[in-house]
């Protein structure tokens, strides 16, 4: 069981470009390119996911297996998130054939 304050998941930065880079030539992998999750250890980056295509590169010199599956559940989560539609756009799909169906009834006989 790890403690809950054992690592910070934050989203990275333009200051975070010199430690992604660290962490793709520690991980012998390209740098990571575009907006990423950055898993920090001890207040230094240790992994990061890539939110454009969910790849993650890690530090292999330090113990960052449970850092890497949390990296990558946030990275479904925020996937997940992004496909949800929202309540308005839920609620006008499953109305719209009631507010139809009440404004054709609504509506006077022509002859």
């Amino acid at each position: 069981m790890y403690p809950t304050n054992a690592f910070v998941i934050r989203q990275s930065t333009e200051d975070d470009a010199p430690a992604l880079h660290r962490l793709a030539e520690l991980d012998s992998t390209r740098p990571l390119v575009g907006p990423a999750l950055i898993g920090e250890i001890g207040g230094l980056p240790a992994a990061a996911v890539s939110l454009n295509d969910g790849r993650v590169i890690a530090d292999p010199f330090q113990a960052t297996a449970v850092l890497r599956q949390l990296l990558r559940m946030r990275f479904g989560a925020l996937q997940a998130y992004s496909r949800t539609p929202s309540l308005t756009e839920r609620l006008r799909a499953t109305l719209s054939p009631v507010l139809a169906a009440r404004r054709e009834s609504a509506q006077p006989a022509r002859s």
